[in-house]
């Protein structure tokens, strides 16, 4: 019996490659790629004040760009190439289609679509430490940061932990999508970068609402349903574990919020939309970790931890702990990344399912994938231990990592260009760093600023235009 033409083997599809997977592997990274662009680039850019629009956004506009030339160039096969020592791969380019259309080191793949896929994961870690420096980095200092961090603090995460070759990946190392990898990582730099940077000017940490909450709510509807192609593309393949890990990363996360929420209006009365948008996040970056490879009513679980344990930490703790308060944290990146990303690696040691790790790992020493919980269930305790000292040993890892890193970057940016900006640029933002602004009205490629609320004058480098009756006249 001859197979349909479509299924039938050619050059362009050779027999070691599954179309569906490949075509899933495209559309999850793609989902992920739309988390960034537009997802982050709307919310950094709606979530801070009018005047720092332009440069939240343009901040992870830029960083997606420049990874992914990194990525191609030199970052690829440092995170996921042989072996140069037990944390880091040999730099080399991702270019040529002799190396870009062969099998990928995992799944029924072109090592082209793993490339892209891992790109984009990439790309997003180094946009979130974005976050945490909102409103005063310098642009040029930032235009350095990136492909300096990338190159010496996430291709080193990245070996240790999802590369087989990586030393905490042989040990057993369970972290389905990036929770350590991704989440902690960006979490912990951020916070130490802001440090290094120092704080935004006082009036902006006073008095900071986001302009444009409804594009907020649809930046962070993009980054929720985006993390369908985030966690779902983990196991590489079309697969139930692939179904498992989509369904458990929207439980946790609604179950996140609601708990938010419900804190919320608990101890301040109202519930709220920023509220709301810190529950998800949270509940994703959790999950995150663990969620191909636990049950569902775990990712309830997890999801209810999620929800409270980093709304403690960041409206109870930010105010009590003298390090928290000294360092300027503008969208709180440390509280819902590195906090949830710690707890979600923790939890995954704690929840993790003996068959489902079989079922993504496909390797025959499946065995050391153990979950505390059915390791006292099943009588393995010690295994159950072990895989809980292997999920801490990688946190700390991740940790020490990227607080060393970060402040050697910034050390180091720091003797070549100012990590903060000028006052002149912090008094004005937008206008001063980028001689753009967000939200300007135009008038025969004029830009129109400077408006006085009392007579509505608009004043120009050439003319004024002065409302009347609803209609603007230039005088």
């Amino acid at each position: 019996m001859e197979l349909p033409s479509n299924l039938i083997p050619d050059e362009a599809s050779p027999e070691w490659m599954n179309k569906g997977d490949n075509a899933w592997q495209l559309t999850t990274a793609t989902l992920v790629g739309l988390q960034t662009i537009p997802g982050l680039v709307i919310l950094y850019g709606s979530m801070v004040k009018r005047k720092w629009a332009i440069n939240s956004a343009f901040m992870a506009f830029y960083a997606f760009a420049m990874v992914l030339i990194c990525w191609v160039g030199w970052g690829f096969r440092m995170s996921f190439g042989d072996k140069l020592v037990f944390f880091l791969g040999k730099p080399g380019v991702a270019l040529d289609e002799k190396f870009l259309l062969k099998r990928a080191f995992a799944g029924y793949l072109p090592t082209a679509t793993m490339v892209f896929f891992q790109s984009v994961f990439a790309a997003i870690t180094v946009v979130l430490i974005a976050g945490s420096l909102l409103g005063r980095m310098n642009f040029r200092a930032w235009i350095l940061f990136v492909p300096l961090w990338f190159t010496f603090s996430y291709t080193i995460a990245a070996f240790s932990i999802w590369c087989p070759q990586g030393w905490l990946a042989k040990l057993g190392v369970i972290d389905f999508a990036g929770g350590f990898v991704i989440h902690l990582s960006a979490g912990v730099a951020g916070f130490t970068a802001a440090f290094w940077v120092g704080p935004r000017a006082e009036k902006d940490r006073r008095n900071c609402p986001p302009n444009n909450v409804i594009l907020m709510l649809a930046g962070a509807g993009l980054l929720w349903m985006g993390w369908s192609g985030f966690n779902g593309g983990a196991p590489f393949v079309a697969s139930t574990v692939s179904g498992l890990a989509i369904l458990n990363t929207h439980v946790c996360t609604a179950t996140s919020i609601l708990t938010w929420l419900l804190l919320d209006s608990l101890f301040f009365g109202k519930p709220s939309v920023l509220g709301a948008i810190q529950g998800m996040i949270t509940g994703l970056v959790c999950i995150t970790s663990a969620a191909g490879v636990v049950q569902c009513w775990a990712a309830i679980i997890m999801g209810i931890i999620s929800g409270s344990v980093p709304w403690y930490t960041m409206m109870v703790l930010h105010n009590k702990v003298k390090l928290l308060k000294l360092v300027d944290d503008p969208i709180a990146i440390f509280h819902t990344h590195a906090i949830a990303g710690g707890l979600g690696g923790i939890l995954t040691g704690f929840f993790a399912v003996p068959k489902l790790c079989r079922l993504f790992y496909m390797v025959t020493d499946w065995e050391k994938y153990l979950g505390l919980v059915y390791g006292l269930q099943n009588g393995r305790t010690p295994a159950g231990f072990k895989q809980m000292g292997i999920q801490i040993a990688a946190m700390g890892f991740v940790i020490v990592l990227n607080v060393v890193v970060t402040s050697i970057i910034c050390w180091f940016i720091g003797l070549i260009v100012p990590l903060r900006m000028s006052d002149e640029e912090l008094e004005n933002g937008d206008d001063a760093v980028h001689g753009e602004e967000a939200f300007a009205l135009w008038h025969e490629g004029e830009r129109l600023v400077g408006r006085r609320h009392n007579n509505k004058v608009y004043d120009t480098h050439e003319f004024s235009f002065v409302e009347s009756k609803g209609e603007v006249q230039m005088v």
